[in-house]
C-alpha cells in the first residue's frame, strides 16, 4: 500500500443487511429504534467493527481509542491508556509531543478524538482532533422494521430462587431480534479537518497524515469488518455494498446524506438497491468526480441506477474482483 498523503474529499454509503440479528442494541438489548418505529445503528456500532478489523488484521498499527483492562480486569483510564501505548507518563510530555503520538494511531487519524485527561497539571493538554471520516448513524432503509423476541433457556438455575419451586430449574432469559434490515451509513472523507494538526507536528524525517495507506484500510475495512465481527448477537448481519464517491483533489463541493437517497427493498429473494437518486448527483457533478467504486456481491443484491462507465466501476465486495 501507498505512503502518501492523501488529499481527495470523498463521499459516500456503507450498507449493512442483517438477518434474524441484532446489530447494534440499546440498553435494553433491543434494536435501535426512532420515534417513529424505524430501526438504526449508531456511527459508534460501524467504528467499533472498523477498528476490531484493522486490529486483528494490522497488527502493526497503532489504535488508540479501544478498551484494554488491567490485571484486575477493570477498563483503563485515558491517562493509563496513553502511558500503556506509549510508554510515558502524560504529565511529562509537551503538548506537541502528545499531539504527534495520538496521530501516529490510525483510528485517530480517520476518526479523530477528544482527548481530555484529568488531574492536576495534566487538564491543560486537552486536545480534541476533528477526524477526517465521518460516519452518520445508520437507517434501516428496508420498508419493514419487525422486531421479535424469543425465550432461550440457560444450563444454570437461579440461586436465588432456593425456597421457591422453581428451585431446581434452569433459568429462563430472552433475546431480540430484527426479521430484516439494511443500514445504510452515510459517510464523509475531509483531510482538510486535521490539516492544521500536520503543520504543526510535520517535519522533515516524520509525518503523521491521513495517507493512501490508511485510506485504503479504511475502504477494506467498510466491506468487510461487519461480516468479520461474528458473536452471538451479530451473527448474521454482514457487510451488503459499499459506494465510494472520490472528488478531484481540488474539488470544493459537498454532496448530501446519501442514506436519504438510497431505497432497499426485496423481489423474488434478492435485495434490490436503489441508488437512482445518487446517480442524479453523480451527473450533475460529473466534472467535480474523479472516480466512483461500488462494492457489493451480485448473487444475493441487484445495484439499480447506476450504470458502469469509465469512471464509474462495480467491484464483488467478497473478493474485489471487477465486475
Amino acid at each position: 500500500m501507498e505512503n502518501k498523503k492523501f488529499n481527495n474529499r470523498v463521499f459516500g454509503a456503507v450498507i449493512i443487511k442483517s438477518i434474524n440479528s441484532n446489530f447494534n442494541a440499546d440498553f435494553t438489548h433491543h434494536p435501535r429504534t426512532l420515534p417513529d418505529g424505524v430501526v438504526y445503528a449508531t456511527d459508534k456500532a460501524l467504528k467499533y467493527a472498523i477498528k476490531d478489523y484493522i486490529r486483528k488484521n494490522y497488527p502493526d498499527e497503532k489504535l488508540f481509542v479501544v478498551k484494554r483492562y488491567n490485571e484486575n480486569l477493570n477498563p483503563l483510564s485515558l491517562d493509563e491508556t496513553y502511558q500503556t501505548v506509549f510508554n510515558q507518563e502524560i504529565k511529562k510530555v509537551e503538548k506537541e509531543e502528545l499531539l504527534k503520538n495520538l496521530l501516529s494511531c490510525i483510528d485517530i487519524r480517520l476518526f479523530g478524538a477528544t482527548f481530555a485527561p484529568k488531574g492536576k497539571d495534566i487538564e491543560k493538554k486537552n486536545i480534541s482532533i476533528h477526524g477526517p471520516v465521518q460516519i452518520n448513524h445508520g437507517v434501516n432503509k428496508f420498508p419493514e422494521n419487525e422486531i421479535y423476541t424469543e425465550d432461550i433457556l440457560s444450563p444454570f438455575r437461579n440461586p436465588g430462587k432456593e425456597d421457591s419451586e422453581e428451585k431446581g430449574m434452569s433459568t429462563i432469559g430472552n433475546q431480540t431480534n430484527l426479521k430484516e434490515g439494511h443500514y445504510v451509513f452515510h459517510f464523509s472523507v475531509n483531510p482538510k479537518n486535521t490539516e492544521e494538526f500536520y503543520e504543526l507536528i510535520s517535519d522533515e524525517n516524520e509525518e503523521k497524515f491521513l495517507s493512501q495507506s490508511d485510506i485504503d484500510k479504511l475502504k477494506e475495512a467498510f466491506n468487510k469488518s461487519v461480516t468479520y465481527l461474528d458473536s452471538s448477537r451479530k451473527i448474521g448481519t454482514e457487510n451488503e455494498a459499499t459506494i465510494w464517491v472520490q472528488l478531484n483533489e481540488n474539488s470544493k463541493k459537498v454532496l448530501p446524506s446519501f442514506t436519504e437517497l438510497i431505497e432497499v427493498r426485496k423481489e423474488n429473494n434478492k435485495t434490490q438497491i436503489d441508488i437512482t437518486k445518487v446517480n442524479e448527483i453523480i451527473d450533475k457533478l460529473d466534472s467535480e468526480i474523479k472516480s466512483v467504486e461500488v462494492y457489493y456481491e451480485p448473487s444475493l443484491s441487484n445495484i439499480i441506477g447506476l450504470e458502469k462507465n469509465g469512471k464509474i466501476k462495480f467491484f464483488n465486495i467478497l473478493n474485489n474482483s471487477e465486475i
